[in-house]
């Protein structure tokens, strides 16, 4: 894959999935990081969408910084931020992953109810006798 120059290419240390995941739980920093996908930015550039302080917007970049999924550098009085290609692709393995053991276990859940006649067949079962009905004080 060539490398656009929009994301960095970072070390190639273990990326911590919870916290990256728990970094883009929040709506500001998913802005953010889709922000950063076109190309690297100031935190000035990066705060002037939101209605939020300078302040609020270092500690919400401290939070993808420490996750993994952004990097800062040093231009001057410049801190340009940039995405980093390694926790991006490391989150793709981890969602492609978890889809394809999903995807593997709900087609031998088909190919099971396709073959056993019985699997899933309620319709003879006696109601349940057990729970009040509506409008029966209990």
């Amino acid at each position: 894959m060539a490398d656009t120059g929009l994301l960095e290419r970072g070390d190639r240390r273990e990326i911590d999935l919870d916290r990256a995941f728990a970094a883009l739980a929040d709506p500001t920093r998913r802005a953010i990081v889709s922000r950063l996908a076109e190309g690297e930015c100031s935190v000035n550039q990066l705060a002037a969408p939101f209605a939020i302080s300078l302040p609020a917007i270092s500690r919400h970049l401290k939070v993808l910084e420490q996750a993994g999924l952004i990097s800062r550098g040093r231009d001057a009085q410049r801190r340009p931020c940039r995405l980093r290609l390694d926790a991006l692709d490391a989150m793709g393995r981890y969602v492609v992953h978890t889809r394809s053991a999903w995807e593997q276990r709900l087609d031998r859940l088909e190919q099971f109810l396709a073959t056993d006649p019985t699997a899933g067949d309620h319709g003879d079962a006696e109601p349940r006798t057990d729970t009040p009905s509506k409008g029966t004080p209990s």
